[in-house]
């Protein structure tokens, strides 16, 4: 019996001894990956077969093209062209609910993958937005836009509008804000458009937590993603091309 437990200790410690490790993590990165025609190029036959009846429900809901993008779009910090063209989209989407805001902004964290030139699918629009986030409306105060704009140089920049210029120097101090060409006057209201995740204060934009006169529609309609879909299927029946352009909308002085 106690050749036994001894052989059971012996055993228990050799198992312990060779779970260790002189691995230690220092670091971890990623990039992000653009999935496209390349990593078709040669399917395995038995896993195709295998996944063709599914491919089949999954396809009719997202291979509907609802746009072509002229380029490349992809999200950005400070600026970046999808990181432009959420938010004046909200702008331009606001006339359904009534709404005529200020400005609009989107978080830079929201936008989960990029737009690839030619056709636009919509599966392609739900990777871009793929949670339940829904467009609101929602008034600040000038001095808290002010803080906002800061709380956004804080992150390295977050998505806003067409109207809105900032310009911080080199530590993403801010040293003016203007919207449509206008110095934001602390004293004045301001209606802006975005997300309810943001407007609820998320990704540390802590002063939309001051916000009054909230209009927050909350249908599936509302969704962002599905509010993209209904502009680029604007854009398509008009025969435009899905595409946005960098102006400055932040600005970094060295």
């Amino acid at each position: 019996m106690r050749n036994k437990t001894l052989l059971f200790v012996l055993v228990v410690a050799l198992t312990l001894t060779a779970c260790r490790s002189h691995y230690r993590l220092s670091s971890v990165t990623g990039t992000r990956v653009l999935i496209d025609s390349r990593y078709d190029a040669n399917p395995d036959a038995a896993a195709a077969a295998f996944m063709a009846p599914f491919k089949t429900v999954v396809d009719s809901v997202s291979r509907p093209v609802v746009g072509t993008a002229a380029r490349y779009l992809e999200r950005g910090r400070p600026e970046g062209l999808l990181s432009n063209l959420l938010p004046d989209i909200f702008m331009a989407m606001a006339e359904e609910y009534g709404e005529k805001p200020d400005f609009a902004c989107y978080n830079y964290g929201g936008i989960r993958a990029a737009l690839a030139a030619g056709e636009v699918t919509k599966g392609d629009v739900t990777d871009v937005a793929p949670f339940e986030n829904k467009i609101v409306f929602v008034t600040l105060k000038g001095d808290k836009v002010l803080e906002l704009f800061q709380q956004m140089l804080n992150r390295g920049g977050e998505c806003l509008s067409h109207e809105v210029h900032i310009e911080a120097d080199k530590d993403y101090k801010m040293l003016s804000a203007t919207i449509s060409g206008e110095p934001v006057d602390p004293s004045r209201e301001y209606r802006i458009t975005t997300i309810d995740y943001v407007q609820q204060g998320n990704d540390q934009m802590t002063a939309f937590k001051s916000g009054t006169n909230l209009n927050a529609p909350g249908n599936d309609e509302a969704n962002s993603r599905n509010v993209m879909l209904r502009y680029f299927e604007k854009l398509k029946a008009q025969g435009k091309k899905i595409d946005s352009v960098l102006e400055g909308r932040i600005t970094i002085k060295e």
